[in-house]
């Protein structure tokens, strides 16, 4: 990946087949790397990859650690928090798309 696809990144065109580095995540997003392995340790995200060397990040990473972002800036919400609101965000959308689903029907 390149600079011009870290500007893609920026903008929210990701390719998921490659998936990000740890270093591209933090560039893309703006923070260090011990920020983003606490997000990993907590299960908000989940990288593929055995080591930290190899981890890959998906565009959906990407936007899981841009909202954590803004519940930790913004709120001032813990990593405890910041997993249990994103969590419920996630299924308050599963839920709106299967309304959605059920009233087309």
């Amino acid at each position: 990946m390149n600079s011009h696809d870290l500007l893609l990144v920026h903008t929210g065109d990701v390719i998921e087949n490659e998936g990000l580095t740890l270093g591209q995540l933090c560039r893309a997003c703006d923070v260090h790397a011990e920020w983003i392995i606490s997000l990993v340790e907590e299960s908000i995200i989940e990288p593929e990859g055995e080591t930290i060397q190899c981890w890959r990040f998906s565009g959906s990473s990407l936007g899981r650690v841009r909202s954590a972002l803004r519940l930790q800036r913004d709120l001032g919400v813990n990593l405890a928090g910041i997993a249990l609101a994103l969590d419920l965000l996630e299924e308050i959308e599963n839920l709106r798309e299967q309304m959605a689903i059920a009233a087309r029907s």
